[in-house]
């Protein structure tokens, strides 16, 4: 019998009959992904009040706040670069724990430089365990299975936004400063105990064989495929546009006309709600009507919202930032999961570049918005949003979307 056909049959044997993740292991995947990235965006909820606390401007406050995005991006090269040496359940666990330890310290941050460089830590830290993650559920589950597992941990991250949001604000308001770091702080080590009691139990089996040993290839090897740069530049984009819209937002939200209060705008941030429910759909809206298609719906649905945050109008601008959370983290859900499916190998290089891209989008868009708000007003801020969202959509068009079809072997890398 052809050797072909041997291992053919070899991996038909072995591949499991499930394939849909239980309910118990997503919920898992959320959490886990809810406790990593929590302390990310849920500080920008309170930049009003720390640009008062540190007195300075918008821009400045919303730079030190976003730092962690350049934390991030390097933790997002770090993993792609050392992938090979990391253990995927030591190292998130690792991260975490060490995580705890600049949250606890901002509480007693004297200055905004000091501020900013542990936000940069922090980012180090979300990055590392957020790489690892998303190489352990490309490992561990089947093509079929990853949507619904990448989607799962994308909608962690949109929870961790609302809630994170919402507990900052609330804490603030009834505790202060401090005390809100050192809720955060708790939560990093309960995220790290969380994946020590189940991330083991949080994923399928390795569904294939590897017949032939071959070595790894190099971390870097997936730049040089156009579609993984124009996934990566699409990354970019998509946390230009999400950062532009919910740092600088907050200024508009507490000043007048609209005038929120500070826990007023901690239950703003219940519209990431209606993404909860939508972005776990990202696989089954991918596999329904393509995954260029699905994209560029996501990507035209927060595009749709840019006009209504323009206007002085709270209703208004609610529903603007309902679509564009909707539509953003919709598009990340199908970006990441084309990522971590079309890499046909070194899956943690691949998602670690990724994130360095997504994060540098990040770090740019609250550098470049930052400044055209400070200058030229929230109008011309949203047309920055905008101009980084069709941008993306260009770049859709590049990817080949036949290769998240094909089941290839797991690597181990």
């Amino acid at each position: 019998m052809p050797i072909s056909l041997m291992r053919r049959e070899l991996e038909t044997a072995l591949m499991p009959a499930v394939t849909v993740v239980p309910a118990s292991q997503l919920l898992i995947i959320t959490l886990i992904a809810f406790l990593t990235v929590v302390d990310l965006f849920a500080t920008q909820a309170l930049l009003p009040m720390l640009a008062a606390h540190y007195q300075v401007s918008p821009a400045a406050m919303g730079l030190a706040v976003n730092a962690c995005t350049l934390g991030m991006a390097i933790g997002g090269l770090s993993v792609a670069l050392l992938s090979q040496h990391i253990d995927r359940r030591s190292g998130i666990i690792k991260s975490l724990l060490v995580l705890s330890v600049p949250t606890f310290l901002l509480a007693y941050a004297p200055n905004l430089p000091i501020f900013a460089f542990l936000r940069i830590v922090q980012g180090l830290c979300m990055a590392s365990a957020f790489g690892l993650t998303l190489a352990y559920l490309g490992e561990r589950f089947t093509a079929e299975q990853s949507a619904g597992a990448f989607a799962a941990y994308i909608t962690g991250n949109v929870a961790s936004n609302l809630a994170g949001r919402f507990v900052a604000a609330a804490v603030v308001d009834h505790a202060g400063l401090a005390a809100n770091f050192f809720v955060f702080s708790a939560l990093n080590v309960a995220g790290a105990a969380l994946v020590y009691a189940n991330v083991k139990q949080a994923t399928m089996p390795v569904v294939s064989v590897v017949v032939t040993q071959t070595p790894p290839d190099p971390w870097w090897i997936n730049l040089k495929k156009a579609d993984m740069r124009a996934a990566f530049g699409i990354g970019f984009c998509i946390l230009f546009a999400f950062i532009g819209t919910f740092t600088y937002v907050n200024f508009i939200l507490v000043a007048p006309p609209l005038s929120v209060g500070m826990m007023t705008l901690g239950f703003i941030y219940f519209i990431f709600l209606p993404s909860i429910i939508t972005t776990p759909l990202a696989g089954a809206l991918a596999h329904r009507i393509g995954h260029k298609p699905a994209l560029w719906f996501a990507l035209a649905v927060a595009v749709a919202g840019l006009p209504l945050i323009a206007i002085p109008s709270l209703l208004s601008v609610l529903t603007g930032m309902v679509l564009i959370a909707a539509g953003t983290f919709l598009a990340q859900a199908l970006a990441t999961g084309f990522v971590g499916r079309a890499a046909k190998s070194n899956r943690a290089a691949a998602s670690g570049i990724y994130l360095a891209s997504y994060f540098t989008g990040g770090l740019v868009g609250t550098a470049v918005l930052g400044a055209i708000f400070d200058r030229f007003g929230w109008t011309a801020c949203v047309i920055g949003i905008g101009a980084s969202l069709v941008v993306a959509a260009w770049l859709v068009r590049y990817l080949n979307t036949g290769a998240v079809k094909v089941l290839s072997k797991p690597d181990v890398n």
